[in-house]
């Protein structure tokens, strides 16, 4: 049997599939990787199924049947230690947002109910997130001010929040968890990192009890503002905020050296509020220039709905406003989620997390709440402390409610030193240096990317840097997509193995054989530099193997990494073999995956090189080659 034979016998040269059947495909790969249906085709319709789809569209109906007084004593003691952490936090992150601190407080009620409902992660702990705070404050405040109109500002800071819950939940249904991947690990590394730089600096006002500060957020204006105010400062409230910091950074150290004492960091933040408290009630601290947060209305969350402001001056800015902080707290929000989940040997889905967080920020701002995700900070706490199911985001929610009907007067006394601490210990634990040494060791291009976003947000603003780090990411993408890794393959001795020469430089080239391969998909981007490059493989081998005469007969293009190719990369194929066919040199095609392969059927490639030049695996095409070779010779 001829080696043509075998060769057609082996590569499926079979009719394409329809335009349906790869369409199907193709959106089903990038929507649906998962397989969401999966479980519901091997059942009969019926109760079952039904039961099946509401156990998959509302995870809460999955767990909440096998729940038992086991799993409550665990979720228990959880939700009570983040419930510690969520009334300082909330109070915190409400001031930095420009908002009432009954805002912070509101905001840890309703949205973990919400979320105990539809949410996907066992470990999640829903709350407010001080980058967010400030992109709110950030945005916002340069439209309207806190100061000047606060209640136009309180509203279109619950517009801001409905749209993004709007727009996260969107992406869920529409299955475009896609646009999240765009922020990629460095992006983020360096978004936190320069947010968190920039939250410490202005916490400075609180800690030296500064009544007039800039509204600006970068580096610059920040310490500018600080110093031009020293007339302001007060030494009383430094040294209360240098004790409160110092406290809370030893319970964080004593954390990482003993970390079955979690609880005692957890709980630092309360400890520090409740001391402050009774430290501005017994001493009179207002009178002496260290600031209270003033009166706190007791009550739940009244309805904030009819405030959604649609005044079309002011949908750009929140709708700008919501995009940003929606798309930055879904990506923190599911990476934390399945960090956590993957210690446990568990899955999150990233579409229902999106889902979960859009209708938590939906009611939330129907019941003034502002934006929520799950911060790392009350996710860590709660999955050290053993919580087992998202119960414990209901005790917490439910340790929130009898705060704000019996002790949110008490909170009243809650001197802003104290929360500027709180603060500054939380944003310091986010300024990764490891990671960001790490990413240079490892890719200075990561590097370049998470610098850009750090000191993006830290010197120019927070959603300049965010697009300068993104836009360095596609600018990476587009490169690689514009300059594929190509390589020229040998046989590495004693095996059936060829590999890169330049990674195995004693592998043995075949004579009269250029065997190249491939290793991205070939897009109009890329096709002129991939003509170009195989012509200058050809032109270094003969330079190499012969003075610059012309001994390269065979041509082998390997395409086992190409996942795709277009119209453009089709005619690329054909110019090269044109080209290569008037220099007396064969050119060969090895394993064309489904989609190039019907394309290039589609396109009659196939017929014009001819069946016979298609080869289902590079031994194949070298034993050819050799036997042409041989035959030429004889």
């Amino acid at each position: 049997m001829s080696i043509e034979n075998l060769t057609r016998k082996k590569v499926n040269f079979d009719n394409p599939r329809s335009f349906r059947a790869t369409l199907k495909s193709h959106l089903k790969e990038t929507f649906f990787p998962d397989d969401p249906f999966r479980q519901f085709r091997k059942e009969k319709f019926g109760g079952r199924v039904v039961k099946k789809a509401v156990q998959y569209f509302i995870p809460i109906f999955e767990w909440l049947p096998n729940y038992n007084l086991r799993l409550f004593q665990f979720d228990l003691l959880a939700g009570i230690t983040i419930a510690s952490l969520a009334i300082p936090q909330g109070i915190s992150y409400a001031e930095l947002a420009n908002l009432p601190p009954i805002i912070g407080l509101y905001s840890s009620f309703v949205p973990p109910l919400i979320y105990a409902v539809f949410g996907n992660s066992k470990h999640i702990a829903v709350g407010p997130v001080a980058a967010c705070s400030l992109l709110i404050a950030n945005t916002i405040g340069e439209k309207v001010s806190h100061n000047d109109d606060p209640t136009l500002y309180l509203y279109l800071v619950f517009t801001a929040t409905f749209f993004a819950g709007v727009f996260q939940t969107l992406l869920g249904l529409l299955r475009l968890g896609i646009l999240v991947d765009f922020l990629s690990h460095p992006t983020i590394t360096g978004f936190m990192g320069g947010t968190a730089t920039l939250i410490c600096l202005q916490q400075l006002k609180g800690i030296f009890g500064l009544k007039h500060f800039t509204t600006k957020t970068d580096v610059v204006s920040v310490l500018r503002s600080i110093f031009q105010n020293r007339d302001e400062w007060r030494w009383q409230s430094a040294v209360v905020g240098i004790i409160f910091l110092t406290f809370l950074q030893f319970t964080r150290f004593l954390r990482r050296k003993r970390p079955n004492l979690f609880w005692v960091s957890a709980t630092a933040p309360m400890v520090v509020v409740a001391v402050g408290c009774l430290f501005s009630y017994f001493a009179h601290a207002d009178k002496h220039g260290i600031q209270i947060v003033g009166h706190l209305n007791r009550g739940l969350n009244p309805l904030s709905i009819k405030h959604i402001n649609f005044d079309s001056q002011y949908i750009p800015v929140t709708l700008k406003v919501a995009l940003i902080t929606g798309l930055i707290a879904l990506a923190e929000g599911i990476a934390i989620g399945r960090s956590f989940a993957l210690m446990k040997n568990e899955q999150v889905d990233g579409n229902k997390e999106m889902i979960a967080f859009g209708l938590m920020n939906i009611v939330g701002s129907f019941t003034s709440c502002y934006l929520t995700t799950g911060p790392f900070s009350k996710t860590a706490v709660n999955f050290n402390a053993g919580c087992r199911t998202a119960m414990s985001n209901i005790v917490m929610s439910i340790c929130m409610m009898l705060t704000l009907l019996l002790l949110a007067p008490l909170f009243s006394y809650t001197p802003l030193v104290a929360l500027s601490a709180i603060i500054m210990s939380a944003m310091l634990g986010l300024i990764d240096y490891e990671e960001i040494y790490h990413l240079f060791k490892v890719d200075k291009f990561d590097f370049l990317i998470c610098m850009a976003g750090f000191i993006g947000v830290a010197f120019i603003s927070m959603d300049y840097g965010l697009m300068m780090s993104v836009g360095l990411a596609m600018v990476r993408t587009l490169l690689y997509a514009a300059r594929p890794a190509t390589c020229r393959l040998g046989k590495i001795q004693d095996s059936y193995l060829y590999r890169d020469a330049e990674q195995y430089p004693g592998v043995t080239r075949i004579p009269g054989v250029l065997a190249l391969q491939l290793g991205s998909p070939v897009y109009f981007a890329s096709s002129n530099y991939i003509r170009e490059r195989i012509l200058r493989w050809i032109q270094e081998e003969n330079d190499i193997s012969n003075g610059g005469e012309s001994i390269v007969k065979h041509v082998l293009l390997d395409l086992s990494g190409v996942i795709s190719i277009d119209t453009t990369g089709i005619e690329t194929l054909i110019e090269i073999h044109k080209m290569l066919k008037a220099r007396s040199i064969k050119l060969s095609i090895i394993n064309p995956r489904l989609d190039v392969m019907e394309k290039m059927i589609r396109s009659h490639f196939v017929d014009k090189v001819g069946k016979q030049s298609i080869f289902l695996c590079i031994e194949d095409a070298i034993e050819a080659s050799s036997f042409s070779l041989s035959t030429q010779k004889e």
